[in-house]
């Protein structure tokens, strides 16, 4: 009987050596056979939106400091300030506002000086702001157009649709009549309402629309939807025709008249890749012969 016993409690301590070194591994260290460990207390979670009083540095560092880190400090203070409503809160607060201000002016001095030593960096040398510079530069830029598209006329003529209904087609018209009398292009106004399947055939549901078309081309190019005044559709038929005749690429149909390889010229020092060009304005339009 007595051996059986001492084989039993031989037995209990081989199983309870077992569970303890299992326990031994999971946690890392020998901890008996008994040992439990409280669950670690969850970290205390910080409100996102606890107030905290923003520390703002000297001047001398602050002026060191990158305007993005600037703006967020000012950004803090000022919800600090609109929380706690005190006047040195937001005295604080506008005194940042002021070092910001300071801030930019002292970039603009630069930036003026920067602009006087380097002139080709400067807009002015290109579009003068003096009152009648610009009037005589405006009248250039008309005249630069107006023989372009006169030059083009033969190639090039102007549609526009319009329904009986449309109000707004009789203020477009005579604008396009002007720019028939100026350029001697070929005008044509259609009627979507007697002629619905031209609507389809051209995409064009909203009237008035103004398009120029090349004759005996399927290239075409909508220069107007709805009213669209003299100068803009002067403009605008012009920087089309230059597209389309592979004159200008899409990148530089901002580049107005005479301003061609100038600061305005998006291509003008090559940094802007580009490729393709008449392609880019024409692959949408159907194949086939256009009146």
């Amino acid at each position: 009987m007595s051996r059986a016993i001492e084989i039993a409690a031989a037995t209990l301590a081989v199983l309870a050596s077992g569970n303890a070194s299992a326990q031994a591994s999971a946690t890392g260290g020998q901890r008996g056979y008994w040992w439990y460990q409280a669950p670690p207390k969850p970290a205390e979670k910080v409100e996102p939106d606890e107030l905290v009083k923003p520390v703002i540095p000297p001047m001398a560092e602050l002026a060191t400091w990158t305007p993005p880190k600037i703006r967020k400090l000012i950004e803090a203070q000022r919800d600090y300030a609109a929380t706690v409503l005190t006047v040195d809160a937001v005295a604080d607060f506008w005194k940042l506002q002021d070092f910001a201000r300071r801030k930019a002016r002292a970039f603009a001095g630069v930036t003026q000086v920067a602009m006087l030593q380097h002139p080709e960096l400067n807009a002015r040398s290109a579009n003068p702001m003096v009152g009648e510079a610009r009037d005589r530069m405006g009248v250039m830029k008309e005249a630069t157009r107006l023989a372009y598209l006169r030059a083009h006329a033969g190639q090039f003529a102007l549609v526009m649709f319009s329904r009986s209904s449309c109000g707004y087609c009789r203020v477009q018209w005579p604008i396009i009549e002007r720019l028939r009398e100026e350029t001697g292009w070929q005008v044509t106004l259609m009627d979507l309402d007697r002629r619905p399947d031209l609507g389809a055939r051209f995409g064009v549901s909203v009237t008035p629309t103004t398009m120029v078309i090349r004759r005996g081309s399927a290239q075409r190019m909508v220069i107007a939807t709805g009213v669209e005044a003299y100068p803009g559709l002067s403009q605008t038929a012009y920087q089309a025709v230059k597209l389309l005749t592979g004159d200008i690429r899409p990148q530089q149909f901002l580049t107005g008249a005479g301003e061609e390889g100038g600061f305005f010229d998006a291509l003008a020092n090559g940094p802007v890749s580009a490729s393709g060009g008449v392609d880019e304005a024409s692959a949408a339009a159907p194949e086939g012969r256009e009146p």
